[in-house]
């Protein structure tokens, strides 16, 4: 079940990332890359926003990662893969993951070079798959 999991993960490139300050939820709708085991989750964000500096105050993060696009209701799969936000660290990670989103997403070029942007990861903790509407199954990563 959790390479079904995985495999969800690989498969998309864009992500709902919720966090939270003081209380109060905000969503963004996100780009993303990931590790090749899906233990981290790559992004990019600008600094100066909401989303960065609920980041900044509360690393406890939420992803969803559906299949709505194109599924009858019946087919739909979304993930909820809980996280922690980090900042990347070490040259060498932060170009090799610099790389990797530019491959997947060329039209954030402009975005990532902007030197107001930081590149930053989601260490995976948890992931729930929904499958239609009833089948549900919880994994905790270690």
């Amino acid at each position: 079940m959790i390479e079904k999991m995985k495999n969800l993960i690989r498969e998309k490139d864009t992500c709902v990332l919720a966090t939270v300050s003081e209380g109060n939820p905000h969503c963004s709708l996100m780009s993303y890359v990931t590790d090749p085991e899906c233990r981290e989750i790559y992004m990019v964000t600008h600094r100066q926003t909401r989303k960065y500096r609920n980041l900044a105050g509360n690393a406890s993060v939420s992803l969803l990662i559906d299949t709505r696009a194109g599924a009858g209701k019946e087919e739909i799969k979304a993930l909820t893969v809980g996280g922690i936000f980090q900042r990347i660290e070490g040259a060498e990670k932060l170009e090799r993951v610099r790389k990797a989103l530019l491959a997947r997403h060329p039209g954030l070029r402009v975005f990532i070079e902007d030197p107001g942007a930081e590149i930053f990861s989601v260490r995976v903790k948890s992931f729930q798959l929904l499958e239609g509407i009833r089948d549900a199954t919880y994994v905790e990563v270690e």
